[in-house]
């Protein structure tokens, strides 16, 4: 069975651009919020925001080293974001060749 929830935090923590551009960052490495920071026009607590909601969804990984916390990219997060766009995409043959309302629907 799908999981349509997870679908929809996944795609709700893809469809902003400063969460895109932080995923970009970590794609080259771990970082720690105050160095994300450095790097985008924003309030700790708004990075706060945007990091929980990739944490969220499985994309980003946290861990917390004293007072810091460090962020990065996670394996699993990219592959199900894949597999889940791979099942999105995808028309089975029995639906190819399937009619409804007496036409050809595809």
């Amino acid at each position: 069975m799908k999981n349509y929830q997870q679908y929809a935090d996944l795609f709700k923590a893809l469809s902003d651009a400063n969460r895109l551009s932080i995923l970009d960052m970590l794609c080259k490495g771990e970082r720690c919020a105050c160095k994300i920071l450095e790097k985008f026009n924003i309030t700790q607590p708004t990075l706060s925001h945007h990091m929980k909601i990739l944490s969220d969804c499985g994309m980003v990984n946290k861990r917390k080293e004293g007072k810091w916390m460090y962020y990065s990219i996670s394996k699993t997060g990219g592959k199900t974001a894949i597999r889940m766009l791979k099942e999105l995409s995808s028309v089975t043959e029995n639906l190819k060749a399937k009619k409804c309302c007496d036409k050809d629907c595809l």
